[in-house]
């Protein structure tokens, strides 16, 4: 079993708290096992007994049945045996449909009231959470329905616990190796739990293929209705490639255009561009004024929510370590609950005898909740040149925020005159709180 600690602990401090605990993340990132397995052997040695734990998993044929809303409320509730504690798990919850409230005429109905007539997961929940003996557990991997209307539908009353795929120290813990090995079949792999469990470099590209063409873009097509899964799977790979470079939608359709001779419209990227995000395929870090303290609409940047994935769609050819490391770090921030941007330092300079602004982007740009922290990722600094430029843009933050720069190894953490930490990839992978929050 590959231990999930991390989650587990943020599970059991949720226990009981009087909301519907969402655990949200891509498909197959480990959050059905998550509860069915590693929760439920937590209650079970606690002392609970299997009866007090209903189990429901609606993407399986043998609960289809519940995907409507009103057949999933009589199972838990029939499974309910007396007035002691109750667990609920509902796995892969957007797969439930919404059907009419009784008595509903829709021919007698105005447009603006049709929200109001249907019989949704959201009444089943907010329903059942009522009881104060059960504590409700669900599983989506759709942010769109999980996390975008939350806030009304669950009327305030719900937790949500963002699950990733192994993060470098969980990956490392099952390995049990040397870390250098480790952060290279990582940094190709990455850390689906079906890959990481395969024993042959064969079986893992067979995995992250499977996943991304027979569960990730055909659940991304039906789920949002795509005409036309080519184009979608044209954009798939535009934003692979651009990983950890600025980019927005107009350059996406430009890319694509000059490739295929003629490309899709900005609107159409821009929405695909959404469903991606929904589907947690990619991630989005807007850019952020350091200066200006203001966010800046265009361009941005995306992040693969797995390498491995990634570096599978594009046939493993584009694998330069520095844009895999930025990406990793990118997913280990974020990981860890840290809003994260691209930060940009407009310094004046002189041209030609005339003064001009030069953009410097600072990689991350990460606000812990209790302080702003800095973050260049750099494969090497060992060259004064490199080093100064990647420092350039920190001392010119106007700011004391802490200032850290990420190198290629394990190095220790060391601070330099100027109050710029350096440390190793693999040490900060390691501890990441460690490091960032002194």
């Amino acid at each position: 079993m590959i231990k999930r600690d991390f989650y587990l602990d943020k599970i059991k401090d949720k226990m009981w708290n009087g909301a519907v605990k969402i655990i949200t993340g891509i498909r197959r990132c480990g959050k059905s096992f998550l509860l069915n397995e590693i929760f439920r052997k937590y209650l079970l040695e606690s002392g609970v007994a299997p009866s007090h734990i209903i189990s429901v998993s609606l993407d399986l044929e043998e609960f289809e049945v519940l995907q409507n809303p009103r057949e999933l409320s009589r199972y838990v509730r029939e499974h309910v045996l007396d007035d002691e504690r109750h667990y609920v798990f509902i796995d892969e919850i957007q797969e439930a449909r919404k059907v009419l409230k009784d008595g509903v005429d829709l021919t007698r109905i105005a447009k603006e009231d049709e929200p109001g007539i249907w019989f949704t997961f959201y009444d089943v929940l907010n329903s059942l959470n009522a009881k104060p003996n059960l504590d409700i557990y669900v599983t989506g991997s759709n942010s769109k329905m999980l996390s975008k209307d939350v806030a009304t539908n669950f009327r305030g009353r719900k937790t949500e616990i963002e699950m990733h795929p192994l993060s470098f120290s969980e990956f490392h813990e099952w390995k049990g190796g040397d870390l250098l090995q480790e952060w290279d079949e990582y940094k190709t792999f990455g850390g689906m739990p079906q890959a990481v469990l395969e024993r042959s470099d064969r079986e893992k590209v067979a995995v992250l293929n499977e996943l991304f063409n027979n569960v990730y873009i055909k659940d991304v097509v039906e789920r949002n209705g795509i005409s036309d899964p080519g184009l979608l799977e044209m954009i798939v790979d535009a934003v692979s490639s651009s990983v950890g470079s600025l980019t927005n939608p107009k350059r996406l359709s430009d890319t694509i255009s000059s490739r295929e001779g003629g490309g899709p419209s900005v609107p159409t990227v821009r929405k695909y561009l959404g469903f991606l995000r929904d589907a947690y395929i990619f991630r989005e870090a807007k850019r952020f004024d350091v200066r200006g303290r203001k966010y800046l609409d265009h361009p941005m940047k995306y992040y693969a929510e797995d390498v491995g994935l990634r570096n599978a769609r594009l046939g493993f050819r584009e694998q330069e370590e520095t844009h895999l490391m930025e990406n990793v770090i990118y997913n280990e921030l974020v990981r860890i609950g840290w809003t994260v941007d691209v930060g940009v330092v407009d310094v004046w300079g002189e041209e030609n005898g005339k003064k001009v602004v030069r953009h410097h982007e600072i990689d991350f740009v990460v606000n812990t909740g209790f302080e702003k922290v800095y973050i260049q990722s750099a494969f090497s600094i060992s060259d004064p040149k490199y080093r100064a430029r990647e420092v350039f843009p920190l001392s010119k933050s106007g700011d004391s925020f802490r200032k850290i720069i990420i190198t290629s190894g394990a190095s220790r953490m060391w601070t330099d005159d100027g109050g710029i930490s350096y440390v190793g990839i693999l040490t900060f992978l390691m501890d990441p709180e460690k490091v960032v929050v002194r």
